[in-house]
C-alpha cells in the first residue's frame, strides 16, 4: 500500500476539485489560528503611552548590547516597545528594560516601571520592516512579583472547593 502526499492528492482531483479543496484547507487553517490569538484572555488593561525608554541584554556571546526604545502599549505585566535603530533581539531572551528617568514621572505608567530597570522576557517579535529587515518592536512580559492580593484569591477560591 502506497500512501499519497497531499501534493500528490491534489494533482490526481480534478482542477475545480484541488482549488477548492485547496482553499477549504487554507480558510480552516486561517479559522483555527484566527480563534486561537483571539480567545486568549489579556493578564492586565493595555494602555497607550509613548515614553522614551532602554533595552539591555547579552547576545549569545556574552556581549552587552543596548538600545533605545519607545512604548507603545503598557500594562502591570507587560509592555510593547519599539526600538530607535534597528536592532534584532531573539524570541524568549532575557533583557532589563528601563523607563528614561525624566519619564518616569508620567502618569498612567504602571508602578513597577517607576522602580528603575526591571528583568523581561521578549515573548512576542513583531513585524519585520522591508527596509532594514529586523522587528518593528517587541512585546516585553515584566517579570515582577504580583500584587499581595492577587496571590491570597486563588488560594480562598481553592479552600472554598474543598469544604
Amino acid at each position: 500500500m502506497t500512501l499519497l502526499s497531499p501534493a500528490h492528492i491534489l494533482m490526481l482531483l480534478p482542477a475545480a476539485t484541488a482549488s477548492s479543496v485547496e482553499s477549504s484547507v487554507i480558510e480552516t487553517a486561517v479559522s483555527a489560528q484566527h480563534t486561537e490569538t483571539t480567545c486568549r484572555p489579556r493578564i492586565g488593561d493595555r494602555r497607550h503611552l509613548e515614553v522614551q525608554g532602554r533595552l539591555t541584554w547579552r547576545d549569545a556571546n556574552g556581549a552587552l548590547r543596548f538600545v533605545s526604545v519607545v512604548t507603545r502599549d503598557v500594562s502591570d505585566a507587560d509592555v510593547y516597545v519599539e526600538c530607535q535603530t534597528p536592532t534584532s533581539i531573539p524570541l524568549y531572551r532575557l533583557v532589563h528594560f528601563q523607563v528614561e528617568r525624566a519619564a518616569r514621572t508620567c502618569t498612567g505608567l504602571p508602578s513597577a516601571l517607576r522602580q528603575g530597570r526591571i528583568l523581561s522576557a521578549v515573548y512576542r517579535v513583531g513585524r519585520i520592516r522591508a527596509a532594514t529587515g529586523t522587528p518593528q518592536g517587541y512585546a516585553l512580559r515584566l517579570l515582577v512579583e504580583p500584587p499581595a492580593g492577587a496571590a491570597e484569591r486563588p488560594a480562598r477560591r481553592a479552600a472554598a472547593t474543598l469544604h
